[in-house]
């Protein structure tokens, strides 16, 4: 889409504090940017650093004097993910984010909010499938303890080595499994994200040094 020539339009109070969400939103769901932090490519206060990028592209457009271009604003990012987080990006993701801020802009200033409204209600649905995968987790390891004592009463067990040991091994794998859906819990919700909003699936790598 062509924003060389529009310029940057004036938003209502209301319509900058939704804004500003969908910036926040925009970027949750940009890989390479949620990579570094969780690596911490820009040090212990990387996750500060991405906050403040949020207030950082708010301010852009609020405050610009002039017309504020998309290709300023893939500059600014380029340059905040090299000098932030010494992350030289090659994936295109830049150009995409750019792009989805610009539009997201210029939908605001019309008050149409339904862009932000979406990413809203996909960040409901993937929050609600998180908390499910954890309250089964939770339940399958209650059931594994509840057999545990049920099987050392029918046995009466009473090697205390032999009956440590089984339950050592039972809770291991409870505790296998449930670390094995809480993974699948984290990764599965952005692959899905991904699909749902039409992003282009992006890596990203970690370099020292801005783009030529």
């Amino acid at each position: 889409m062509d924003f060389e020539n529009r310029p940057s339009p004036q938003l209502t109070p209301v319509a900058a504090v939704q804004f500003q969400e969908g910036i926040f939103l925009v970027l949750s769901r940009w890989t390479s940017l949620q990579m570094a932090v969780a690596e911490e490519w820009g040090g212990p206060t990387s996750r500060k650093k991405s906050e403040d990028l949020v207030v950082r592209i708010f301010s852009m457009f609020a405050q610009s004097k002039e017309t504020l271009h998309v290709n300023d604003l893939e500059d600014f990012l380029d340059e905040f993910m090299v000098s932030n987080f010494s992350a030289e990006l090659e994936d295109g993701s830049i150009e995409e984010v750019a792009e989805k801020l610009m539009i997201m802009h210029g939908e605001c200033a019309e008050g149409n909010f339904s862009t932000i409204n979406d990413l809203k209600a996909t960040n409901l649905v993937s929050s609600s499938v998180s908390y499910r995968r954890q309250e089964v987790c939770g339940e399958e390891e209650d059931d594994i303890d509840s057999d545990v004592d049920s099987d050392s009463v029918v046995d009466g067990e009473n090697d205390l080595l032999g009956k440590d040991s089984s339950d050592m091994a039972v809770d291991s794998f409870a505790q296998q499994t449930c670390m094995d859906q809480r993974e699948m819990m984290v990764d599965e919700p952005v692959a899905g994200i991904t699909t749902e909003d039409g992003w282009t699936v992006v890596s990203s790598r970690k370099r020292n040094g801005k783009k030529t």
